[in-house]
């Protein structure tokens, strides 16, 4: 069983990182220089490099987080370029061309589900509850609880009306304390009810039009991304 200390594999490799509460890293991992908050999890063969990743979020494996980029505006694409003391071209590396990987970082929300052999760009932003599609390549901005899929990837459709996504957004249920989530485990069990308990949301608002929400069919439509 998970526990406040995070649980990181034996073949999992970590450098200067930080683990919430509850998370998990699997085998063959590489997380460098990233945040990973409470109840998050990394599967096996997946590398993050400067990120900064929420709560509950679940990266399945072979998921790429932020590749590195390579200097397209100079005569060569190779990284002789930037690391010269590799190739006996100089005594120091280009730390400048470094800093400026360094400085776009990827950001993922909470509750957010990243699928299979996905590739996050750098720079990108990953809202609250959004879903990434297995094998996309995501090259911009990612709304909340927006679905996306492809390559590059584009717009499937929201997981719900606009109405319940700020509603789940103002209630904010991956803060609540620990004693919290599990005295109230089986309100995460049906949407409906755990709107109507904690959110503003009624029922009729379930029949709105608004981004093609069909609830009877979001379950059956998820499992095929």
């Amino acid at each position: 069983m998970l526990g406040e200390e995070p649980y990181i594999w034996p073949r999992a490799r970590v450098q200067e990182s930080y683990f919430g509460k509850y998370t998990e890293i699997a085998d063959n991992t590489s997380i460098i220089q990233s945040s990973i908050d409470d109840f998050s999890y990394v599967m096996e063969h997946c590398s993050v490099i400067y990120a900064s990743i929420g709560k509950f979020s679940n990266i399945a494996s072979m998921v790429r987080i932020n590749p590195g980029f390579h200097p397209i505006e100079r005569p060569t694409l190779h990284h002789f370029t930037y690391r010269a003391k590799m190739y006996g071209f100089g005594d120091q590396d280009d730390d400048q061309f470094f800093h400026w990987r360094e400085l776009r970082r990827v950001t993922i929300g909470h509750d957010t589900w990243i699928g299979h052999g996905s590739v996050i760009m750098p720079d990108v932003t990953i809202g609250n509850g959004a879903i990434v599609g297995s094998l996309s390549v995501v090259t911009k901005d990612v709304a909340p609880y927006e679905i996306v899929a492809g390559v590059p990837s584009k717009t499937l459709r929201y997981r719900f009306p606009t109405k319940i996504v700020e509603t789940l957004q103002q209630i904010a249920w991956w803060d609540w304390p620990y004693e919290v989530i599990r005295e109230r485990f089986d309100d995460f069990k049906d949407l409906r009810s755990f709107l109507w308990k904690y959110g503003s949301v009624s029922f009729p608002d379930f029949h709105s039009k608004d981004k093609g929400f069909i609830p009877e069919k979001s379950s059956r439509i998820l499992t095929k991304l």
